[in-house]
Order: C-alpha cells, then sequence, then structure tokens
C-alpha cells in the first residue's frame, strides 16, 4: 500500500509539473477586429485600406505547402492577390465557420496570435470553378497591432481545378459504336421480351444500382432490383422499349472509366385499367474490364406511372 501511495503521489507530481501557463485566450480584442477588417477589406478589393492593416514586413505563407525554402508572399503580392479576387471572382462570400469565431492569443513567450475558421464561396468568371471550401488563419501581430505573419490553411484542389481550366483538354474517347454499347443494347431488348435471365446476366454479382429518386449515397443489389422490377411488373406490362437518339460510350483516361449512357422510351400498359404510359428513361451504366456491367445510374421519375 505504501509503494501504491508514493507511486500515485510521483503521478500526481510529474502531471502537475507538465502544465504551464503560455498566456491568455480572448474572443474579443483589439487584434482580432484588425483581423476582420484586414479579411473585409481583401474581399473587398479595398487595397488601400488593406495596406494600412499589414506591417511592412509581412509575410504570408500556405499553411499546407511542403516547400522548404518558400520565402513567403509580400505585402504587395498581398495586395495583388487582392485585386485578382476583385478582379476575377463573382458571388464572393467569406463568412465564420457556422459555430466559430475568432480566437485572439496573447502569449507570453511568441506575442500576440489570432485564429479565423472561416468558410468561402465564390466562382471564378473565366472557368465558372466554384468555390466553396473552408479555410482556416493564423495571424501574429505585432506591438503595433499590425499583422506581419499570415499563415493559411485551405484545399488547394480548387484552384489547381481553375488553373487546369484554362486550356482544352482530353479525357478519353466517345464510341457511337462499342461492344459495351451493344451489351446494353442486348440487355434491353431482353428486358422488352421478359427474357429476365438473360437481361440480369450483363450485370456482375455485386453490381450497385441507384436513381434519381433515391437517397444520395444509398443503393441497391442485383437482387433488390430484381424484387423491385418484379413487383412493377406484375402491374404494368412492357409493350416495347424504344431507343432515343444513341447510345454514347465514354472510355475516360481519368480514373480509367468506361460508360455507357443511353436513352428510352418504355411503352407500358398498366394492367389495372389498360392506361398506356410512355417512360422516358436515362440509364448510366458503368462497365468492367470484362464487358460487365457493375453499377447502373437510372434518371426515371416513377410518377409517370400513376397518371390517370
Amino acid at each position: 500500500m505504501k509503494n501504491v501511495f508514493f507511486t500515485a503521489l510521483m503521478l500526481f507530481a510529474v502531471m502537475g509539473y507538465s502544465q504551464k501557463n503560455n498566456g491568455k485566450v480572448f474572443n474579443e480584442h483589439p487584434a482580432i477586429d484588425v483581423v476582420n477588417s484586414m479579411l473585409d477589406a481583401f474581399f473587398a478589393g479595398d487595397t488601400i485600406k488593406l495596406a494600412t492593416y499589414l506591417a511592412d514586413d509581412f509575410k504570408s505563407y500556405n499553411g499546407t505547402g511542403t516547400n522548404k525554402d518558400a520565402k513567403g508572399s509580400t505585402k504587395n503580392q498581398l495586395i495583388n492577390q487582392s485585386n485578382f479576387w476583385k478582379e476575377n471572382l463573382s458571388y464572393v462570400s467569406f463568412k465564420p465557420t457556422k459555430g466559430a469565431y475568432p480566437d485572439a492569443i496573447e502569449y507570453k513567450e511568441s506575442g500576440v496570435w489570432v485564429q479565423t475558421w472561416n468558410h468561402l464561396k465564390a466562382m471564378h468568371n473565366e472557368t465558372g470553378v466554384k468555390i466553396d471550401m473552408p479555410t482556416h488563419r493564423l495571424f501574429k501581430l505585432n506591438d503595433n497591432n499590425k499583422i506581419e505573419t499570415m499563415i493559411i490553411y485551405y484545399n488547394e484542389r480548387v484552384f489547381s481545378e481553375i488553373g487546369q481550366s484554362f486550356e482544352d483538354r482530353k479525357n478519353g474517347t466517345i464510341y457511337n459504336h462499342h461492344d459495351n454499347i451493344n451489351t446494353v443494347r442486348k440487355m434491353m431488348n431482353a428486358f422488352e421480351n421478359m427474357d429476365l435471365e438473360t437481361a440480369y446476366s450483363f450485370f456482375k454479382d455485386d453490381a450497385r444500382f441507384n436513381s434519381l429518386e433515391m437517397p444520395v449515397g444509398e443503393s441497391m443489389s442485383l437482387e433488390e432490383v430484381k424484387e423491385r422490377n418484379s413487383n412493377i411488373m406484375e402491374d404494368f406490362e412492357i409493350t416495347s422499349i424504344d431507343v432515343v437518339g444513341y447510345p454514347d460510350y465514354l472510355e475516360y483516361d481519368l480514373r480509367d472509366g468506361r460508360t455507357v449512357q443511353s436513352w428510352w422510351r418504355f411503352r407500358m400498359t398498366r394492367k389495372a385499367d389498360d392506361k398506356k404510359i410512355i417512360l422516358p428513361a436515362l440509364y448510366i451504366h458503368d462497365f468492367d474490364e470484362e464487358g460487365k456491367i457493375i453499377r447502373s445510374s437510372s434518371y426515371i421519375s416513377t410518377k409517370v406511372l400513376d397518371a390517370k
């Protein structure tokens, strides 16, 4: 028991000495006012006002960058960035992230820092690329309450997309005749003729199915689709499935995708009252390397089936 007591006492002592107060945190502070005013001026393109909040030796850094030799952006470069935003972006919105607010921290050893969490929305005018992302910023202020350092954390991919969108880029080949198109046509003909075993044979066993009317992120298995289709066929007779236009097969370079897009009209008769119904449909079928359908996305409104 004595050993246990002294062990506990030593742990308490270690834990006590491991804590050290290094400053104070504020949610209201003159430094927060400076940071908020600077950000407002930046996104408004008010470069004259923006300059008043920055120290002459100001530097801005990308917090997610990996360049060990990065020198940071200067005061003049940040002012130029503000001009760029004003001239090249529309619908700019920069608001605190829901539930978040800035903190000012007066460190005993490194001065005053402000940290912010915001959500940025905008559209790049020339490319139409949408910016919609959270951002995090750290600011170091000097003794004159001027911002001398800004460190930004954000998703760089959207700006990469903007840069790539200035040039025409190919992403594969489109075919209007291809064996995968033939597969879709054979599958639709099998459904029209109620040859369900053949129709389902074109799908991989673990294929997934989603539709316009399903919640985003949800999908069905092949067995679930068979059951759903069986229920529909109890109430409706398919008299014809007619292609509209022609299917396209897209063989993408990006992620090695293989997709058939096809448009159809299902001509159906409701058994209860002999009502003739035309059901428009768009299908997107993704294929594996062996030519099996691994994913089916249907764009159909079943409300049409309720027609009076």
